[in-house]
């Protein structure tokens, strides 16, 4: 970025801070995956613990895949990787956007940031700590008789993880109803109105996210609804929402003043008499304007035919008006 050559190829440097900053994103997750490649089953075992303690007596997980015991664990890692290193990832987003807006959206989009971050994690605990326990519990307890529960550790792998992305994406609905109100996207007065619907929305997003079940349903659609609320609470203290641009006095019909109307109204009669001055050329009985090159022959052509033997300049008579 010290090159001044860059200044006159604005594109080029902004790809290349883009490179920067992502070469930093990958190196975060990198150091965060060496260190949890190290206890990496570990890891695991902590992850499964939730359904391994409900297991019935016997019973444990089960890898059916060849490379599932050492696959497992390094993907757990990698994911976990990127998880921990979201506020680094965030960070650099934001110092490669925040050139572009102004100070007053600055002091709103820092808080705004933290916020997320902070509630990205809150889900996942939340699903951990609460979803979890209710949901494995249920699953474990339904089965028919004489079927021993032994989920493959890959699918439960890929469970887990699904129900973490839902429910940190889920908790972020407060930071994203504050950021509609405040670009002037929606209004309060309007959410209120469409809340039936974001009720309903929230069950039907829990439906398709969770597994098949009423529990894992409505722990996920209960808490979107409260934290849709939430958002409509906090947009109060974020002040108006930003003015639409108004229209410019380009795109406003022409209106004209008096002086143009005076004007074209003078150019129009001028051209009136302009034409009033003209002859008309099939006009017989227009005066014929002398011109003094003419010869005295022509002249004598030009003369009119007497009615008798006497020269006269006395042409035809015209013929009677009707």
């Amino acid at each position: 970025m010290s090159d001044p050559s860059l200044n006159d190829q604005p594109l080029i440097a902004h790809l290349i801070e883009l490179r920067d900053r992502l070469i930093r994103i990958l190196v975060v997750i990198l150091i965060f995956f060496l260190g949890f490649i190290a206890f990496a089953n570990d890891l695991y075992a902590y992850l499964a613990d939730p359904l391994q303690s409900l297991l019935p007596e016997g019973a444990s997980m089960i890898a059916t895949q060849v490379a599932s015991p050492f696959l497992a664990p390094f993907k757990l890692a990698l994911y976990l990787s990127i998880y921990c290193g979201a506020p680094m990832i965030l960070y650099q987003l934001w110092g490669f956007i925040a050139p572009g807006l102004y100070d007053n959206e600055k002091k709103i989009a820092g808080p705004l940031l933290i916020s997320s971050i902070f509630l990205f994690y809150a889900g996942m605990a939340f699903a951990y700590f609460v979803v979890f326990p209710l949901v494995f519990g249920f699953f474990t307890t339904v089965g028919p008789t004489g079927v021993t529960v032994m989920t493959d550790i890959d699918a439960y792998l890929s469970f887990v993880l699904k129900l973490f992305l839902a429910f940190g994406l889920a908790f972020e609905i407060p930071v994203a109803t504050m950021l509609l109100i405040k670009a002037g996207i929606a209004s309060p007065e309007s959410l209120k109105e469409k809340r039936p619907y974001v009720f309903i929305g929230c069950f039907v997003v829990g439906m398709l996210v969770t597994p098949p079940d009423m529990i894992s349903q409505t722990l996920l659609a209960v808490p979107m609804w409260l934290l849709f609320e939430v958002g409509l609470i906090g947009a109060k203290f974020l002040g108006s929402p930003r003015p639409k641009p108004e229209d410019s006095e380009e795109d406003e019909p022409f209106a004209p003043d008096e002086p143009q109307a005076v004007a074209v109204i003078e150019n129009e009669a001028s051209d009136d008499d302009s034409k009033s001055d003209e002859i008309d050329e099939f006009d017989l009985y227009a005066p014929v304007k002398s011109d003094e090159n003419d010869s005295p022959i022509i002249e004598e052509l030009d003369k009119p035919e007497s009615l008798d033997d006497q020269d006269s300049d006395v042409g035809p008579p015209k013929p009677p008006k009707t």
